[in-house]
C-alpha cells in the first residue's frame, strides 16, 4: 500500500557577514517571511522548514550533512539573500546527497525607486549572489534545479511544488524494492536488463522469487477473508456476466481475490514496492493475475509485465510523485499494442493482456471473466473500463548496454471513435506528439519499449528532472520534436553520456 510519508524541504538562505548584523538580522526575517508564506498559500505538496542563515563553510557543510541524515527531509532550496562566496559552498555541496533547488528571488518584488540607496543595494543583491551561487554548480557539475521569479508568485510556487514532488520521486527511487515472479519473457530484450547498475544508478533492489512460493502465500488466505473482499468487488464494480453461470462467474472472481490477498501480504511482509509477472510461468496459479494486479496498482504498487522490471520501478516512483495531489487523474502501466492509421483519426490503442491500473479509468468499471489463451490457466477476471481524455505522458526506461535512457512522450489522450464490445480489457487510446507519424518513428528511433509508465499527472519537466537527478540521459518526445533534430541529439548523447 502507498503510505504519504511526511517529507519536508528545509530553506537555507546563503549571505555573509561583509555588510553587518543589521543586515543578516534583515536576512533572517525576510527569509522567514519567505518560508511562512509559502506554508500558507496552499500551493506547495509538502512543508517547507526555514533554516538560519548560511555564512560559513564550516556552518553549511554542517547542515548539509544534516540533511543528507535527517529522513524527513527530500531536498533544500537555497536562495542567495545577498552575495554568498561560493568557495564557502563547495565542501558542504561535494557532501550533500539530496535534490537541491536554487530559488532566485529577491524579497521585494519592485524596485524601490524612490528610496533605493547603497545600503539598499548591498543588502537586496540577489542577482548578484544567485549567480555567484550558480557559477559553483556548474563548475562542480552538480545537478540542481534553478526557478526564477518572486517568490509570491503563483507560477513559481507551482513551479517549485512540481520540483517537491520530483525529488520525492528522487528519493523514494532509493528505496524501491521490485519482486520478480519468475524470469523475463523468453527471447525478449527490451524488458531486460543490467539489474545491477540499476542498483547503482538509482538504487532499486530487484529479487526473484519462484512462482510457487508466491503460491503458498495466496493458497494460506482464508476462505472468509476471500469472501470479504469478494463482497467488496461485487459492491464497488459492474457484474458483467454476458451469459456466464453466476456461480462459476463468482468463483473466478473469488480466485483472483485469493491472489490480490496472497501477494499484498507478501509484498508487505517482505517490503516490496512493486511486482513482475510473466504470463509463461505461472506455476500453480490457477489464473493469470489481473483484477488482483488492476488493484494491487490502484493500492499504489508498481507493475510490470512479463519480467519488466524497469517500467514496474517507474510506475511505483510515479505514482509516488503523483500521491495525494488533488484531482489526480490516474497512473498506470500500459502498453502499446494497435494503430488506428485513418487520417485525421490517427492514434494508438492502449491496453494489456489484463493489467491496467482502474486509476485512469472515467465512467463505470465493470468485472468481465473470459478467456485468455496465454499461461493455459483457468479464465481469468479482470476490470474492465475506458480511459480519462485529455493530455499526458509515458515514458519508457530503457538499458542501452553502457547507459540507461528515459524517452519522454507528451501524448493526448481521446475517446475510440467507436465502442470495442468483443474486446474484455481496459484501454486508453491516444495520439503521441506532435502526431502518429513522427511521434512512432522517434519512438523507434530512440529504442522505446512497448511497455510504458503512464499519467495524466505528471508533466514531461518533471521525468526529465528526475532522469537529470539521476544522471542519465533524457529524451523529450512533444510538439517541438522533428526526426532530423532527434537524430542529431541522439548523436550527441552518444557523446555525451558515454562512460
Amino acid at each position: 500500500m502507498l503510505k504519504r510519508k511526511n517529507y519536508k524541504f528545509w530553506f537555507c538562505t546563503g549571505s555573509q557577514d561583509l555588510y553587518g548584523e543589521e543586515c543578516l538580522a534583515n536576512v533572517a526575517e525576510h527569509s522567514k517571511i519567505i518560508v511562512e508564506k509559502l506554508n500558507a498559500s496552499g500551493v506547495l505538496p509538502y512543508e517547507v522548514i526555514w533554516k538560519p542563515t548560511l555564512i560559513t563553510n564550516e556552518l553549511i557543510r554542517k547542515t548539509f550533512n544534516e540533511a543528507n541524515m535527517d529522513e524527513e527531509c527530500a531536498g533544500v532550496i537555497t536562495w542567495m539573500h545577498t552575495f554568498s562566496p561560493a568557495k564557502s559552498w563547495i565542501l558542504g555541496l561535494q557532501e550533500y546527497r539530496k535534490p537541491l533547488l536554487h530559488l532566485h528571488t529577491q524579497f521585494n518584488q519592485e524596485i524601490p525607486y524612490e528610496t533605493i540607496d547603497m545600503d539598499f543595494m548591498n543588502e537586496n543583491q540577489s542577482a548578484h549572489g544567485g549567480r555567484e551561487f550558480g557559477h559553483i554548480f556548474t563548475r562542480m557539475g552538480i545537478e540542481r534545479k534553478v526557478v526564477v521569479g518572486h517568490w509570491s508568485d503563483e507560477a513559481v510556487q507551482k513551479k517549485i511544488g512540481s520540483w517537491m514532488r520530483t525529488a520525492v520521486g528522487v528519493i523514494e527511487s532509493s528505496h524501491v524494492r521490485v519482486m520478480r515472479i519468475a524470469d523475463n519473457m523468453r527471447n525478449v530484450a527490451v524488458t531486460e536488463g543490467d539489474k545491477v547498475e540499476a542498483q547503482i544508478r538509482f538504487g532499486w533492489e530487484i529479487d526473484a522469487y519462484p512462482v510457487n512460493e508466491i503460491v503458498e502465500a495466496v493458497d494460506s488466505v482464508s476462505s472468509q477473508d476471500v469472501d470479504a473482499l469478494v463482497e467488496e468487488y461485487y459492491d464497488t464494480y459492474d457484474i458483467l456476466l454476458e451469459g456466464r453461470d453466476a456461480k462459476e462467474f463468482r468463483q473466478h472472481v473469488a480466485e483472483q481475490a485469493q491472489i490480490e490477498l496472497g501477494f499484498e501480504r507478501f509484498l508487505d511482509e517482505k517490503n516490496y514496492h512493486a511486482i513482475v509477472t510473466h504470463f509463461g510461468d505461472l506455476g500453480k496459479l490457477k489464473q493469470l493475475p489481473g483484477l488482483a494486479i488492476q488493484r494491487l496498482m490502484q493500492k499504489g504498487y508498481g507493475f510490470g509485465a512479463e519480467g519488466d522490471w524497469k517500467t514496474a520501478a517507474m510506475v511505483r516512483i510515479m505514482k509516488i510523485m503523483t500521491e495525494g495531489m488533488e484531482g489526480a487523474k490516474g497512473t498506470s502501466f500500459m502498453e502499446d499494442y494497435t494503430y488506428n492509421l485513418v487520417p485525421g483519426k490517427e492514434g494508438i490503442l492502449q491496453a494489456h493482456m489484463l493489467e491496467v491500473c482502474p486509476s485512469i479509468s472515467e465512467g463505470p468499471i465493470g468485472i468481465k471473466v473470459n478467456p485468455l489463451s496465454m499461461g493455459n490457466k483457468k479464465d481469468p477476471a479482470r476490470l474492465v473500463f475506458t480511459s480519462k481524455t485529455g493530455p499526458a505522458v509515458a515514458v519508457s526506461l530503457i538499458d542501452l548496454g553502457d547507459r540507461f535512457r528515459l524517452i519522454i512522450n507528451d501524448v493526448n489522450c481521446k475517446k475510440t471513435e467507436k465502442a470495442m464490445p468483443k474486446l474484455p480489457v481496459a484501454t486508453a487510446f491516444w495520439t503521441p506528439e506532435p502526431n502518429l507519424s513522427i511521434g512512432a518513428e522517434a519512438w523507434i528511433l530512440c529504442g522505446g519499449a512497448h511497455h510504458t509508465a503512464f499519467s495524466y499527472d505528471i508533466t514531461s519537466e518533471q521525468m526529465g528532472d528526475w532522469a537529470a537527478a539521476m544522471g542519465i540521459e533524457a529524451v523529450y518526445i512533444d510538439k517541438d520534436t522533428t526526426i532530423r533534430n532527434l537524430k542529431n541529439e541522439l548523436r550527441w548523447n552518444e557523446v555525451a553520456f558515454r562512460k
